[in-house]
């Protein structure tokens, strides 16, 4: 009975065969890949979260037209470990990490290259020449330290 395989130690044994058999033919990479997402089960409580953006006070105003030119923008992410302090503006994004520390920023743009920059020991960062993103979905969606 197909039902009942289970009960059968031929048939288990061969289910089990076929099951090892199959999964050596599974890439290393594949593998790789879903340990890593199932190790990063609490990337909520990792990644920085937006606690501040100026565009949400009264009074902001983004330029409409490219001739105008474009306000300031402050953005805080903030996490366990470090508060990232973050200034959008017409052609750079500025910011500080707090506590200060030196390392090296990515900023990951959907289609767009990886940009790098260095943070020196006092913590700050510029990015230039900087395109605006229309929109801050998550705090690391947009920019991610890798100090």
């Amino acid at each position: 009975m197909a039902g009942e395989w289970w009960n059968d130690d031929e048939a288990l044994l061969a289910a089990l065969g076929d099951a090892l058999r199959a999964a050596r033919t599974v890439p290393r990479e594949f593998v790789e890949a879903g340990k890593a997402a199932y190790a990063w089960y609490d990337i909520d409580a990792e990644l920085a979260a937006l606690t501040y953006d100026s565009a949400l006070e009264e009074g902001y105003e983004p330029a409409l037209t490219r001739d105008e030119p474009a306000a300031l923008r402050a953005l805080t992410f903030a996490s366990a470990e470090l508060t990232i302090e973050l200034e959008v503006t017409h052609d750079a994004l500025l910011g500080q990490i707090v506590p200060p520390q030196p390392g090296e920023l990515e900023v990951r743009g959907v289609s767009r290259p990886v940009v790098t920059a260095a943070i020196d020991e006092i913590g700050c960062f510029a990015v230039r020449p900087f395109l605006r993103a229309r929109s801050v979905c998550t705090a690391t969606s947009w920019t991610a330290p890798t100090c």
